[in-house]
């Protein structure tokens, strides 16, 4: 299934299913309201939204309208929780060499994962403010899963039976916070903005074979006003979702509608280009001497959209501007 949330007023949005090929759309009217509620009870509504999806693919839904992905908000508007990892390492040992970072000795067997504010989740096509473009803005492109209820010490084996959708993501970054509040042990608030989404939140089947491993083994293509920077693969996931899941579940359950990013897709092939600026401005410091691009400024624009083999988006596509606040 693929499903949406659309603008109407209110802070959660009104849960809409979309066919396959992102053709036409109804709401789920008299099954549930909101895409949280439709997780929280996923058990007793998936069969009958997965009946509306039927009816769309067959065009037998008499209440279809033509689909508008400039009417979604992020599938999960406000999210009981949002957990970051930064499961690709080629990303994070980018990082290290380039500002000589200290060695972490759990570098390779514990994966980092942080805990952002999940109370303003933005839309696909959503302009995004910022107060100061000289605060180095950043795009990140990430995978991410929506769950279900986890219980305390679920092991990985377990952990993926509580995938419910997948999304993905654009997980805005203020470069010039982060080393700040990194140095203070408590992690990121300022250096994250409100995350963004593509439209569409799906079922795992609907990328089979490509959701294999617990990974979203799928090219994400990133541009900047129009000039592709990056295609990376999220098959390089060192740590796969259900370990991830299982990491945050150790000592505390984990509710339904939490997220779970898989940090910004990186692959080692360096022909795969990259999916944040940060990466792109290391491998030039590494290789070049120097960073020479510039991170966003007003009225940039930044494009994402993970794609199959014959070209469908199955998330939709992530179009947003930079602007001022």
């Amino acid at each position: 299934m693929k499903l949406a949330t659309y603008k109407d007023g209110s802070r959660d949005g009104q849960l809409w299913i979309v066919s396959q090929d992102l053709a036409v759309a109804a709401p789920a009217v008299g099954i549930a309201t909101t895409m949280l509620e439709a997780i929280e009870n996923w058990d007793s509504v998936s069969p009958r939204l997965d009946a509306l999806y039927c009816r769309l693919n067959s065009r037998e839904e008499a209440f279809a309208t033509r689909f508008e992905a400039d009417r979604c908000m992020a599938p999960l508007p406000r999210a009981p929780q949002w957990l970051d990892a930064s499961a690709f390492l080629n990303h994070g040992r980018l990082m290290d060499k380039a500002f000589n970072n200290p060695v972490n000795p759990d570098f390779e067997t514990i994966p980092l994962v942080y805990q952002g504010a999940s109370d303003d989740l933005r839309g696909p096509v959503d302009d995004v403010a910022f107060p100061d473009d000289s605060l180095w803005i950043d795009m990140e492109g990430e995978f991410g899963v929506i769950l279900s209820d986890v219980p305390m010490g679920v092991s990985a084996e377990q952990a993926v039976s509580h995938v419910r959708l997948l999304v993905q993501i654009n997980d805005w970054s203020l470069r010039k916070l982060g080393p700040r509040e990194m140095r203070t042990g408590f992690g990121w608030l300022q250096a994250k903005p409100s995350t963004a989404f593509a439209p569409l939140a799906i079922t795992p089947d609907e990328i089979a074979p490509f959701w294999d491993n617990a990974r979203v083994k799928l090219p994400l293509h990133v541009e900047i006003n129009g000039r592709e920077v990056g295609r990376a693969n999220g098959a390089e996931m060192h740590f796969a979702f259900d370990g991830i899941i299982a990491h945050c579940a150790r000592t505390r359950k984990l509710s339904a509608g939490t997220i779970v990013g898989s940090g910004t897709v990186s692959n080692s092939d360096r022909g795969a280009g990259s999916s944040c600026i940060s990466e792109i401005r290391v491998i030039e410091l590494l290789e070049q001497g120097e960073s020479v691009t510039p991170f966003l400024t007003w009225d940039d624009r930044v494009r994402m959209e993970a794609r199959l083999p014959d070209g469908a988006t199955p998330f939709g596509v992530i179009d947003q501007r930079v602007v001022k606040a």
